[in-house]
């Protein structure tokens, strides 16, 4: 995934006309750089800045120098925060906007992968994919495996990709009120099954044959699903932790 040559503007996540210089070290304040114990070497960021089709994102080294604007921010009490308006640049394949990690690497369904996170919505309009397996090299589909929602009455659902053609199927998982902290694991084991685990309850799903030809990549972050000319509604996730493991 590239992004386009736009690079967003540094400001403060909760003044995005204020500018910021961006900075440096593993602290937990609002005013040290985003991440503290979260591993930001092995992600790059898109945002919903750029130029239309070509959102903005920005790379590894810049995240670990301590990069921070009004879309990807550490909140006060220390989370790693994304900040997604219902008005921003899209991808290609998407009409919806995204704050959103997306891991570097790309690797094949055999083995056990695994990505575990704790987070809470601080904000939400209509729903915001938190969490998400995507199809990478191997073919010709832009779709995802699966992706993990949080819908704006609580509910926490699994979007379960019927073929890479389309058609996702829908899993309620689970229930969270707003702004309350929870916790989930989304991977993959053996080939052919997704494993998601969330606040301790663990759920199975088989994957299709017509995904194994595709390598994969996680992604994390706040992926809205609403979109509309509005710049102060939309989707701000917090996560206190992020975690990968490949084996």
């Amino acid at each position: 995934m590239t992004g386009g040559s736009a690079t967003p503007t540094p400001s403060t996540g909760t003044d995005p006309g204020a500018p910021e210089t961006p900075g440096t070290g593993t602290g937990t304040g609002p005013g040290t750089a985003p991440g503290g114990g979260i591993d930001l070497s092995i992600w790059q960021l898109q945002e919903p800045v750029g130029s239309p089709g070509s959102p903005a994102t920005v790379a590894a080294s810049r995240l670990q120098d301590g990069f921070r604007d009004s879309y990807f921010y550490t909140d006060s009490d220390g989370a790693l925060t994304f900040w997604s308006p219902e008005q921003g640049v899209t991808t290609p394949n998407s009409k919806y906007p995204r704050s959103e990690l997306r891991e570097n690497a790309e690797w094949p369904l055999s083995g056990t992968h695994r990505m575990s996170a704790t987070l809470r919505v601080v904000s939400v309009t209509y729903r915001v994919c938190v969490g998400q397996i995507h199809l990478g090299s191997g073919g010709s589909s832009t779709k995802p495996l699966l992706e993990l929602y949080y819908e704006s009455n609580g509910d926490i659902v699994l979007g379960t990709e019927n073929s890479p053609a389309g058609g996702q199927t829908r899993h309620t998982v689970g229930h969270v009120p707003l702004g309350q902290k929870w916790s989930y694991t989304i991977g993959v084991s053996g080939g052919d099954t997704i494993d998601l685990t969330v606040d301790g309850s663990t759920t199975h799903y088989p994957i299709a044959d017509s995904f194994k030809s595709y390598k994969q990549y996680f992604k994390a972050g706040a992926y809205n699903q609403s979109a509309s000319g509005s710049s102060t509604n939309g989707a701000k996730v917090a996560f206190y932790a992020l975690d990968v493991s490949h084996g």
